[in-house]
């Protein structure tokens, strides 16, 4: 009984985001903070949600450069998983899967996933404890669901 407490007093929150096709105009070869490079109002309001939540940890899923911190410099890209294989995809999970291994406890953390199913599917399978509060909702409603717990950016 006491391990199982400190495992739950050492548990971090950890919000996974996925990256969106709408980003910043930035000149070629120039890099900005990831959080600053994706505009739209999902990505927006999902990071407000993801801070409200008190996070240990908030990484954006990319499709391009798997787990990425909030202030790590990238350039722009154009790039998504719903344009890879089931093989692609399943190849970059296993990516994100060493990358979170290097971030986070994977059997103790609990992860809370804010991202279409195609960048936590392959993922989960390996994850103990996570959450998927927008499972099944297509972006109108996403969109909803965030406004209604008040994250308007």
């Amino acid at each position: 009984m006491i391990e199982e407490k400190e495992i739950k007093n050492n548990m971090a929150t950890i919000v996974l985001i996925s990256c969106v096709s709408k980003k910043v105009k930035i000149k070629p070869g120039e890099k900005i903070p990831a959080k600053n490079l994706y505009t739209s109002d999902l990505f927006k309001k999902s990071l407000a949600y993801a801070k409200k939540l008190q996070a240990n940890k908030i990484f954006i899923l990319s499709a391009k450069h798997g787990l990425i911190s909030l202030e790590k410099k990238i350039e722009t890209y154009n790039e998504t998983l719903n344009d890879k294989s089931n093989v692609e995809r399943r190849e970059w999970a296993a990516m994100v899967l060493e990358q979170l291994k290097q971030e986070c406890a994977i059997n103790t953390d609990k992860f809370v996933i804010l991202a279409g199913k195609n960048y936590y599917k392959d993922l989960i399978i390996h994850l103990t404890n996570y959450e998927i509060p927008m499972e099944g909702l297509g972006i109108g409603k996403k969109l909803q669901w965030l406004k209604k717990r008040g994250c308007n950016e």
